[in-house]
Parts: C-alpha cells; sequence; structure tokens
C-alpha cells in the first residue's frame, strides 16, 4: 500500500483521472492524502467531487477555495472572493442540478440560481469533513497552504492553515540566502516535524509545473488552477506524476474561463 499526496484541482476531472490512472493508484488499497482546493477554476468540480469519494483510504484537506463553497453551504451566501474561480463551480453544480447558469452581482457578493440544497449531501460532508492539516507517524506534515513555524501547530487559526504563504516563502528565501548553512532539520526544528507538503502556491509562480523542494518542504501545487499540471506525488519514494497541460485538457473551457464572475 502506498501512500500519494495530490496538489490543487480546481475542478479539472480530466486532469485528476489522469493522475490516478498514470500512477497506477489503486482505489482499494492505496492512500491518497488531496491538498485541498478541490474546487474554481475549471467546470468539474462535480466530477472531482465523486471521484475522491470513491476512494477507500482518502484524507481530504481543506483549502481556501473549499471554504468558500463551504461557507455558501452552510449560509446560501456566495462569498465576494469566491468570484475567483467560483463560476466553473457554479457552472458544474448548476448543471448537474438541471438549472440554467444565471449569475447576479450585488454589493458584497453575488446571487445564482444555485442552492444549498442543489449540493449532494455526501459533497456536504465531504466539504464539512476536510481536516485542516494532517501529520503521520514519521512526522511528516500535509496543509494547504502553510503555518507559522515559530508557533505550535495547535496554537495556530484555522485559516492561517489554507491561507498562509510564508512557511514556503521563508524556506525559499533561507535557502536562497544561507544554503546548506542552515539545514531542514534546523528550519522546522520549533514544530517538531521531518517535511511538510503544500499546495496553495504554484510552482508556475517560479517559473515550473513541476514539484519543488526548498529545504523540507515539498510545493506539489504545480498550477492546475491556471495553465500547469495537476501533480500526484509518492511520499515515500518521491516519485511523481503529471497530467496533461490544462489548456490541452480544456482549450475551449481555458480560453473562456474568467476567475470573475
Amino acid at each position: 500500500m502506498r501512500t500519494l499526496v495530490m496538489g490543487d484541482i480546481h475542478g479539472a476531472y480530466k486532469a485528476l483521472s489522469q493522475c490516478l490512472q498514470r500512477c497506477s493508484f489503486d482505489l482499494e488499497k492505496d492512500t491518497l492524502i488531496q491538498l485541498g482546493d478541490v474546487v474554481d477554476g475549471y467546470p468539474e468540480a462535480y466530477e472531482c467531487v465523486e471521484a475522491l469519494l470513491e476512494i477507500k483510504h482518502l484524507i481530504a484537506l481543506k483549502g481556501n477555495h473549499d471554504d468558500w463553497l463551504d461557507t455558501f453551504i452552510k449560509t446560501e451566501f456566495h462569498p465576494v472572493f469566491w468570484k475567483f474561480g467560483g463560476k466553473g463551480t457554479l457552472i458544474s453544480y448548476l448543471s448537474h442540478a438541471g438549472k440554467e447558469r444565471r449569475f447576479f452581482a450585488t454589493g458584497s457578493g453575488y446571487k445564482t440560481a444555485l442552492v444549498s440544497n442543489d449540493i449532494p449531501s455526501t459533497h456536504k460532508a465531504f466539504f464539512n469533513q476536510q481536516r485542516l492539516f494532517y501529520i503521520d507517524d514519521k512526522q511528516r506534515c500535509v496543509v494547504h497552504a502553510g503555518f507559522n513555524r515559530h508557533m505550535a501547530i495547535t496554537k495556530q487559526k484555522a485559516e492561517d492553515f489554507y491561507w498562509d504563504r510564508t512557511l514556503w516563502s521563508e524556506a525559499i528565501q533561507c535557502h536562497k540566502y544561507y544554503g546548506n548553512a542552515i539545514s531542514p532539520d534546523e528550519f522546522l526544528a520549533e514544530s517538531d516535524l521531518l517535511e511538510v507538503y503544500i499546495g496553495h502556491t504554484p510552482t508556475t509562480q517560479i517559473g515550473t509545473d513541476k514539484p519543488s523542494k526548498a529545504l523540507n518542504i515539498y510545493n506539489i501545487d504545480t498550477g492546475a488552477g491556471h495553465s500547469g499540471r495537476l501533480t500526484i506525488l509518492d511520499i515515500a519514494t518521491k516519485q511523481y506524476w503529471q497530467s496533461d497541460p490544462l489548456p490541452e485538457l480544456y482549450p475551449q473551457n481555458f480560453r473562456e474561463r474568467s476567475f470573475n464572475i
């Protein structure tokens, strides 16, 4: 049995399917730790959740985009920030609810034809039960965005785990300026962790669509929410598999896709 980590999916079901197929994922035996941001971006969020629910050993983490959808499920209010990619999610769930695609801008957010009851109960449970972080028996931590490495994990705010980018930025800076003068163990000394796997900040921002490592921080978000690829990585061997570039999988959606409603 393997344990694999998958990056931010952003509604790209075709990329998700490719990654599972290319790594020969066993739905019954293998464990998948998914880094969050299942939704928002490409218009197959519904299919993505359905596919993840088929995995027997699934550890699903909460991303900021998932939190926005969960907020809608609980309040029926579309947060103003959900305009960043939310159109794809709305199209997906409206389509499966048999509703036309209607969006109405408001002063503090917007309204659509989608209501909470249009979301299947299994999907509601999925987003409600996503974890903030996961630490295995080898002190390897998996989290959507990061955390404050100078503070105990148990004392940090929930939103920090799916928003805070400082862990990645500090790892890059420390590696750049100190090189081998700082060891990975020193970098995470106060957290008592050996490795951390993150998403949230696409590696395409530093010019690559491959997983990136700085000290003992592994970034698995390889730009599937934009023009990069989706990545799945074996946490033990560090071997990884990737989807095709997203513009090739969704050429029409990529041309038409807007992160604004």
